[in-house]
């Protein structure tokens, strides 16, 4: 499908970088963001640079698991009896490699934060277009990589110690027992029912002294400055915000993954002892922040939002909900109207944590 790949990734550093002054906190919430005094227009990512792997699926899989299920003329994965609330077409895959090439400015042009060198083998789950499985694979020549998921989007072709499964996470794992040094969870907001069963499985699965490393989001619109209109219950933000988080409860499935140290919280509760590395950010939408750094990642995020506003809201609106088509027609239409408007200044959260299996269990 519509992946890509990010710019060579560096050898993994001996120990976390330090997280960047604005935006980016170690253990705390995020800093407010400076807004940009010259910023007037909105500069769009050369997306090139974030999209080109070839279109393919995994030929192996049997035609029931191809026969993906339509809605409104986008497709969603049709795993079993397995609930995931974003399309698996090319429209909404291409937006999840610009939030890949996104996370990796973020982390400071690293794939993860956890003080890995030299793994033996590497999991990633909820891989979705491969990519991080792909670059983890190019970085790390002489580990084993594999990547799971609902959907069998990803590319057939694969450096030779890459490959992908499909697997439901939310269901037993089949790893052996002390098998990984990295175990790496993204971007699964909305489709986890059980956080510290997830958590638990990682445990049973990584090495002692081997890593679990989270990156996820809290889908809740905001503003440092007041710019975002967040209480006004007929503006498209806030009915936004309301959307996931009224689907999320009712789906049993939060969308607000990384609020308030929840991560960490369930690490714990799923046996890991600590300590809990945590790092929160605030994602722009738009490149109204000063610091380029932050309006690089600005500009990745609003583009990738454009992108994917029907296929972020189409399932939860209308089959969860109960919203009409042409209901979901306008609030889009809306929203596009809203993130072009230079005076919002809006973003929402995310946060890394990494932990420890340790040495002696």
């Amino acid at each position: 499908m519509g992946s890509s790949k990010s710019p060579s990734s560096p050898a993994a550093p001996s120990s976390p970088p330090a997280a960047a002054a604005e935006a980016g906190t170690h253990g705390e919430e995020a800093a407010p963001i400076t807004v940009d005094p010259e910023f007037e227009t909105e500069v769009q990512p050369d997306s090139d640079s974030a999209l080109g792997y070839a279109e393919s699926s995994t030929a192996s899989l049997s035609s029931s698991i191809l026969q993906y299920r339509e809605i409104h003329g986008r497709t969603y994965q049709n795993f079993k009896e397995a609930e995931y609330w974003a399309p698996n077409d090319d429209k909404q895959n291409d937006g999840l490699d610009l939030h890949h090439h996104m996370m990796y400015i973020i982390h400071n042009n690293s794939l993860f934060r956890s003080p890995v060198e030299d793994p033996d083998a590497v999991l990633d789950v909820g891989t979705g277009t491969g990519i991080w499985a792909l670059d983890c694979a190019d970085q790390f020549p002489g580990a084993e990589v594999i990547g799971t998921d609902l959907s069998p989007i990803q590319p057939t072709w694969t450096p030779p110690n890459c490959r992908f499964e499909l697997d439901d996470a939310s269901l037993e794992w089949t790893f052996s027992a002390d098998k990984f040094d990295l175990i790496h969870l993204r971007f699964l907001i909305g489709s986890i029912e059980d956080w510290p069963k997830l958590y638990r499985q990682a445990y049973r699965c990584l090495k002692p002294g081997g890593w679990l490393e989270h990156t996820d989001f809290t889908i809740r619109l905001a503003s440092d400055d007041g710019s975002v209109p967040i209480d006004d219950p007929k503006h498209p933000y806030a009915i936004w915000n309301r959307i996931f988080a009224e689907a999320g409860e009712k789906m049993g499935r939060t969308f607000l993954v990384s609020d308030k140290g929840k991560n960490a919280e369930w690490m714990k509760d799923a046996g890991f002892p600590g300590p809990f590395n945590v790092e929160h950010y605030k994602l722009p939408l738009g490149t109204w922040p000063k610091d380029k750094k932050w309006k690089e990642v600005g500009a990745f995020n609003k583009q990738s939002c454009l992108e994917g506003l029907e296929g972020y809201v189409l399932y939860l609106a209308v089959k969860v909900l109960g919203w009409q088509f042409e209901e979901v027609q306008v609030l889009c239409s809306k929203m596009r109207s809203a993130l072009a408007n230079p005076n919002y200044h809006a973003y929402y959260g995310c946060s890394t944590v990494w932990t420890q299996k340790p040495l002696d269990s």
